[in-house]
């Protein structure tokens, strides 16, 4: 029986995207961006992507289905983000779905976007389960076991900060431009990264918790000084602080993902795989630290081409093809959720409100 035809719609913040897979292969890939809707602003506007998200959905629907050279009614199931994220964005795909999914007679199904992320490495590289996933984005930073689509192990994760948020940050205390990873990347090239003494959060402590919030305070505080004794901040002075921020994180990663190494290889799984996803897994220093870090244990490193570290629809079309040959689809009551944690076992690390676990 042949693999079959899943469309894959994700919303949940700032990239509208639709794409179209058959088994693991890519036929279409659409990602249409919001960073100039928000420029002005530092950061996502949550209505505004909401807007855009309902303006352009249809759009990208359209383009990923005319690039795959295929029709609507070709498709065999229509897979969606259901959250979490930004609550009018996953709602605008929700929607989309169900219109899709009824109009054309189709399965529907609801993805985790964290397990799309958690995922892509089986699309990618066809890792066999289990495998160790450490989730690094703009939102969320986790260590995961990923045993199955729906069944994950949470070894640990931040405590506030995601690193993609402190990076975003960064950038705007040091006047540089959004989105801050790329940005603070940059400017540490060639750049002394041993100049200001920041601080490595939590390594004093057991455990592959993390915590980045009191980093930025430190750059935020050391580039005060700079200023109040200089009358300003040079241009030195900013590339040393982005590097010497980007090494705090990458040893900062480095160790924890040392310690979850260690929780998952004690396990004795039958292929030993690490892998790494999200947005700051397009960081070369991060990637290569861990990398390197992995040949060091003999466990195989993956990560995914860039396009399919940042938000893609396309991942979401595969974890909804593993979740539909696993029986899991949903119907007309499917909801959009602003909070949905993988690990449904283990306790929330951001705390619980009326809407659930955070994380």
């Amino acid at each position: 029986m042949p693999d079959p035809l899943i469309l894959g719609l994700e919303s949940s913040c700032d990239d509208t995207a639709a794409a179209v897979l058959r088994g693991r292969e890519i036929l279409s890939s659409v990602v249409m961006g919001q960073t100039e809707l928000h420029a002005a602003f530092g950061g996502v506007v949550p209505e505004i992507a909401a807007r855009a998200h309902a303006e352009k959905l249809d759009l990208a629907v359209e383009e990923a289905v005319s690039r795959a050279g295929v029709t609507l009614a070709d498709l065999d199931a229509v897979a969606v983000t259901a959250g979490p994220g930004l609550i009018g964005g996953v709602l605008s795909g929700v929607m989309l779905a169900k219109g899709l999914a009824t109009g054309l007679g189709k399965p529907l199904v609801g993805v985790n976007h964290l397990a799309g992320h958690a995922l892509t490495p089986r699309l990618t590289d066809g890792l066999v389960y289990p495998y160790l996933m450490l989730l690094v984005s703009g939102g969320h930073c986790q260590f995961l076991i990923a045993r199955g689509p729906q069944e994950f192990t949470r070894l640990g994760g931040t405590i506030d900060d995601a690193p993609g948020e402190a990076f975003d940050k960064t950038a705007r205390l040091l006047g540089l431009p959004q989105p801050g990873g790329p940005s603070v990347e940059e400017a540490s090239k060639e750049a002394d990264e041993t100049r200001f003494a920041f601080p490595r959060p939590l390594l004093d402590r057991p455990g592959c918790d993390l915590s980045f919030s009191g980093l930025k305070t430190a750059l935020l505080r050391t580039r005060d000084k700079l200023v109040a004794e200089q009358g300003g901040l040079h241009e030195a002075d900013r590339a040393d602080l982005c590097a010497g921020f980007q090494a705090a994180v990458r040893d900062v990663l480095r160790e924890k993902t040392r310690r979850a190494l260690a929780l998952y290889l004690a396990e004795s799984p039958a292929v030993p795989a690490f892998a790494i996803a999200g947005g700051v897994a397009a960081n070369k220093a991060i990637r290569a630290a861990l990398e390197t870090l992995c040949a060091e244990v003999g466990v195989r490193f993956t990560a995914p081409p860039l396009a399919l570290c940042t938000d893609n629809a396309a991942m979401i079309a595969y974890a909804g093809s593993e979740l539909l040959a696993a029986g899991e689809t949903a119907d007309m009551t499917l909801a959009a959720r602003p909070r949905w944690p993988l690990d449904r076992a283990a306790a929330p690390l951001l705390g619980s409100g009326k809407k659930g676990a955070k994380a």
